[in-house]
């Protein structure tokens, strides 16, 4: 529950501090006071938006805290552990702060952690449920009718089944939209991979081969020239009829040897000229048989030459290297069979889909059935509610429909209605073509105490709920908010005295105008002080005895 809030420099107050009880505290003031400030600054601590205006003026920053108590409330306690943000000195404290600058930036703490807005927000929706006076008209969306329906079956576990099925079903479903986005597109590029691979399979170029036939063509190509110069070589070495290589070596060898036994300077020379004979002749018979195997096939040229020629024209059409062409098939061939198993994942994803829809719907079914026995159980208990309020012969009643022909939603298959008759002989119909404003008021009125018995939150704020409620209606929702507060802690701003003398504890807020600043300030009643205050309630411009005792009287009742 709410123990303590501190208040600093926010809109016009000052310095507040405010300690709460159990039980109800009902919370008045003049018209204007600010009544609710204590409610929008909680707000704040809870994780609610924040802005430059809510400083108050000449201040660099506003500072709220609130402080809890954890005893009953087992499941924020267990959000502290698993957030490792536990009061390390008393697991059963808890405190809440928020820090707004001049500028509208804002800081939260949570047991003086810094933390972001989407945990403190997250820790103080199981802390306090606050319901604004302009609540009931949010009554009118089916959205909020569905929540409010599943937040009294307390349908957490199975809502979140059905939107986590939902969750599985949207991302094949999404996956499987994609692939289909994309099927003409696809279809195109196979038809025109399918003629290049067929166009590549025909040509058949293997790993390699162009640089083998580059090579095989320039030596087919220069086979004449080489021949002809192997035969121009040979005829200078040896064939020569005149005069060879080999004839003047030889010459000269013979020549020189017949004088080297007696000139021993010579025979080195000769030596070296016997060599030179030997090694001239090792060359022209290599090079007469290089030159009588030199190959000379204009057919295989031919060949050749087509090849290459059509090769290049294969490089020049895919836009590659004809060195890269085999590459290139190897890549399209790739790519084909890519999008052929495209059409295989089409249909799989199609299977898993439609797999994901009938989990989906499995669950959905169930939370159909669940919020059926809930619809009509609520819908009496409105009905007795409404009907001690004022609307004697009101009937509310809460119409489902399943549609399992319309968009998967991960809200389920559920539309919903909220019906009512508020006199007799009328038949149920829509609620927002029926229902008056302070109808609209006390219908939701009930709904707030008949929910807030089955939700397990510490701590409830009526904001002025009790809009457009008078006389006995009203003694009989301060009653209702009574015994509410028996069984857990209410906070009501109220501007009914029927109301506020239900109370358990009264609070009065107060505004002051000093020169150019004005200061808000809120107190706690003690029994004579509410009973003047009760009094001002009933409306009296003069108190007199019997305003005073009327007012007492309320207390009593209380």
């Amino acid at each position: 529950m709410l123990n303590q809030l501190t208040v600093q420099n926010f809109a016009i107050v000052q310095f507040l501090t405010l300690e709460f009880k159990r039980g109800m505290t009902t919370i008045t003031g003049e018209t204007g006071a600010g009544k609710s400030i204590a409610i929008d600054a909680l707000g704040l601590c809870l994780g609610e938006r924040a802005d430059a205006n809510m400083v108050r003026n000449g201040n660099e920053k506003a500072e709220i805290s609130a402080h809890f108590t954890l005893q009953d409330t087992p499941h924020a306690q267990q959000w502290l552990i698993n957030n490792d943000l536990e009061n390390e000195d008393d697991v059963n404290e808890c405190l809440l702060r928020r820090t707004i600058n001049k500028e509208g930036r804002s800081r939260a703490y949570i047991n003086a952690t810094p933390v972001p807005l989407s945990q403190l927000k997250s820790l103080g929706q199981l802390l306090v449920n606050i319901h604004g006076q302009h609540a009931h008209q949010s009554l009118l969306k089916s959205d909020v009718q569905l929540s409010i329906l599943d937040e009294y079956a307390d349908h957490n576990t199975l809502l979140q089944k059905v939107k986590d099925t939902y969750q599985g079903w949207h991302f094949l479903n999404k996956q499987l939209q994609q692939q289909r986005l994309n099927q003409q597109e696809k279809q195109a590029r196979q038809q025109l991979l399918e003629y290049q691979i067929e166009e590549l399979d025909a040509f058949s170029l293997s790993q390699g081969e162009f640089e083998q036939i580059e090579e095989e063509h320039k030596r087919l190509a220069n086979s004449g020239a080489l021949i002809e110069t192997c035969q121009k070589g040979l005829n200078q070495l040896c064939d020569n009829d005149d005069v060879d290589v080999l004839s003047l070596l030889r010459s000269s060898v013979c020549a020189l040897e017949k004088h080297a036994d007696a000139n021993k300077n010579l025979e080195n020379i000769v030596t070296s000229l016997q060599e030179a004979l030997i090694q001239v002749e090792d060359a022209t018979y290599d090079l007469r048989h290089f030159n009588e195997n030199i190959e000379e096939d204009p057919e295989r040229f031919i060949q050749l030459e087509e090849r290459m020629s059509e090769a290049l024209s294969l490089s020049r059409k895919h836009q590659v290297p004809a060195q890269q062409l085999y590459i290139q098939h190897q890549k399209l061939n790739k790519e084909f069979k890519q999008l052929n198993s495209n059409e295989q994942q089409i249909q799989q994803l199609e299977e898993a889909r439609q797999k994901a829809q009938d989990n989906y719907a499995k669950h959905a079914k169930k939370l159909s059935l669940s919020r059926i026995r809930y619809a009509k159980e609520l819908g009496q208990k409105i009905s007795a509610s409404i009907q001690q309020l004022n609307m004697q012969d009101g009937v509310f009643y809460i119409a489902l429909n399943q549609n399992e022909t319309q968009s998967i939603n991960p809200l389920g298959l559920d539309s919903i209605e909220f019906q009512v008759k508020t006199n007799a002989g009328q038949v149920l119909q829509n609620l927002a073509k029926v229902a008056s404003g302070g109808e609209l008021s006390r219908i939701g009125l009930a709904m707030q105490v008949i929910i807030s018995q089955r939700v397990a939150i510490p701590t409830l704020i009526f904001d002025e709920v009790d809009a457009g409620i008078s006389g006995a209606t009203a003694s009989v929702v301060g009653k209702l908010l009574r015994r509410l507060g028996e069984k857990t802690q209410i906070l009501c701003v109220t501007h009914l005295p029927q109301v506020a003398g239900n109370g358990h504890q009264q609070m009065f807020v107060e505004k002051n105008s000093k020169g150019n600043t004005t200061n808000t300030t809120m107190v706690s009643l003690n029994k004579t002080q509410r009973i003047k205050e009760l009094a001002r309630l009933l409306g009296a411009d003069n108190i007199t005895e019997r305003t005073l005792a009327n007012a007492q009287e309320l207390l009593v009742e209380a």
